[in-house]
């Protein structure tokens, strides 16, 4: 049936399909076609699964930046929830990956590999949102043996129409001689006219396939849909270990919560009072990531300030009033948050006052202490923001159109507050939004000045210097900016803003200095978004 292969000992995913009952017997198709890819389908990866002594191959399709999806069938008794039981690699253009993570389905030959890093050179394969027509034309693609080869080392395609369905199933008949699906493609993808995912290869006749009876000629196969699993696909990746950029954007009276995941790509957003209660319309949040999960702080219309905490497997507390456990304040009208270790710190704006709060690995709270106790009064403060270093706590606080810094350190003691202005050298127009994020042991600030019209960027260095201020109008575009929002995302600093167009837009600070900025899918979200908070999860 088979033999070696110049790379490694080929051994059968699965076995050759078999007439039974008439139907198409529960085989792996090993697909593969009859013309080479000129391009077009350089998401079609090509997986080893074992060591190099008794490696066997079967194709899979890239669906983000990380994540491919496979045939299950492919892993044989292997194929459980975790990581792989021997090891796995994907080869995607020129580069090989590492599996590290399987998810399968329970109702379909399918599977989510999970990849050690980002894939670079190839654009994931777009979903397909419906299921194709009976008699409607698709293409297969796959990295499997061919009539003439055992191992091609490149992507083949072959024409088919679908010949029927089922929730869960596709039936594929060959568009012309030469189009057949043979024994390593297993996985590939199977796409419609507009080039969408609308399955997978699963099983084939593989008439005509080198190493096939030469007395089968059927050439028809059964791939597994792809157009209903949008939402699992989600739900598995954000339940996944790993970095990701919680999302909450106001709009209206609602706080809406979505996830940016490390392929850039976005979940929807989602209503958050309809998962942990209502507090009679929100308007303004915070979030913050501590060990994995995510805590958000919420002042309501009524002027009070919540408290809720999404767990790590997705589900939510309810949300708890902070004044009851922590002490009341007096017209709250901004609050950021962030973590050190395990421990939540949480600085309030309440009538013209700054105040800090802490709520410890157990759940406890610390009562509010006014912080011009400890750091010196500066006036009346209109806006303040938050960062972690090294186990610090560093706090710029707005006061008559102006910045002013202070510290926190490990034993609890503050600083006296610093001017800002004078730190970075040079002033800027009234400021009237502030937000602040630690990577390492920096301190990322950022302020829009001039009514939202212009924002700057600057850094307090672990040594206690700081940068100049620098415009970010070559980052953002000219943009007047309602919100900023800043956060440390594996090792990177992410900037979200919302603009006064209706639109949002991420910016990344990469680690070599350079910015991407993008624009934020704002999906679900009803109304004009107002304030944004971002925060970076494992």
């Amino acid at each position: 049936m088979s033999r070696p292969s110049p790379r490694f000992p080929w051994r059968p995913a699965g076995l050759t399909a078999v007439m039974a009952a008439g139907l198409l017997a529960p085989a792996s198709a090993h697909a593969a076609i009859g013309t080479p890819d000129t391009g077009t389908y350089t998401h079609t990866a090509q997986l080893t699964i074992g060591d190099e002594v008794n490696a066997r191959a079967c194709s899979a399709t890239l669906i983000a930046g990380d994540w491919l999806l496979g045939a299950k069938s492919c892993f044989g008794t292997d194929a459980t929830a975790g990581a792989p039981k021997q090891p796995v690699k994907a080869t995607v253009g020129s580069k090989t990956y590492s599996v590290t993570e399987l998810a399968p389905r329970t109702d379909r030959d399918l599977i989510l590999l999970r990849l050690d890093r980002l894939v670079t050179g190839a654009t994931p394969a777009k979903l397909a949102s419906a299921a194709p027509a009976a008699g409607a034309a698709v293409t297969a693609a796959g990295y499997g043996r061919t009539k003439t080869e055992w191992v091609p080392g490149k992507v083949h395609t072959a024409s088919f129409k679908v010949s029927a369905s089922t929730a869960t199933t596709l039936t594929l008949d060959a568009a012309g001689q030469g189009n057949v699906i043979c024994q390593g493609d297993a996985g590939g993808p199977v796409l419609n006219a507009d080039g969408e995912l609308a399955a997978l290869n699963s099983r084939s006749w593989q008439g005509g396939c080198l190493g096939t009876d030469p007395a089968e000629a059927r050439t028809g196969a059964v791939s597994v849909r792809t157009d209903d699993l949008r939402d699992w696909i989600l739900q598995t990746r954000t339940l996944a270990a790993g970095w990701k950029t919680e999302t909450l954007v106001q709009a209206g009276n609602t706080l809406y919560q979505g996830i940016r995941l490390a392929g850039g790509d976005w979940t929807g957003f989602t209503d958050l009072q309809t998962k942990v209660g209502d507090i009679g319309g929100i308007r303004t949040a915070s979030a913050a990531g501590v060990n994995g999960d995510t805590h958000v702080l919420a002042i309501s219309n009524n002027g009070r300030l919540f408290h809720t905490v999404r767990k790590a497997d997705g589900t939510w507390g309810t949300f708890g009033d902070v004044g009851a456990a922590a002490g009341g304040l007096a017209n709250p009208t901004q609050v950021s948050a962030v973590s050190i270790g395990y421990d939540l710190h949480v600085v309030a704006v309440a009538d013209g006052k700054i105040f800090h709060t802490v709520r410890n690995a157990t759940g406890h709270w610390t009562g509010f202490g006014d912080i011009a106790g400890a750091a010196g009064p500066i006036g009346k403060v209109t806006a303040a923001a938050t960062a972690s270093t090294g186990g610090q706590l560093q706090v710029t606080a707005i006061s008559g159109g102006k910045a002013h810094h202070t510290i926190r350190n490990t034993t609890g003691h503050w600083t006296r507050w610093g001017d800002v202005a004078a730190a970075v050298g040079s002033a800027t127009g009234p400021i009237t939004a502030v937000t602040m994020a630690g990577v390492g042991n920096d301190a990322h600030i950022v302020i829009a000045t001039d009514n939202g019209t212009r924002q700057y960027h600057a850094i307090r260095n672990g040594d206690g210097t700081w940068t100049s201020l620098g415009d970010l109008k070559d980052i953002l575009g000219t943009v007047t900016a309602k919100s900023v929002s800043a956060a440390a995302v594996d090792g990177e600093l992410q900037l979200a803003v919302t603009a006064a167009d209706d639109k949002a837009l991420l910016s990344i600070r990469h680690t070599d200095r350079t910015w991407t900025t993008t624009a934020v899918k704002l999906q679900g979200i009803s109304g004009i978004p107002g304030a944004i908070a971002i925060t970076g999860t494992l």
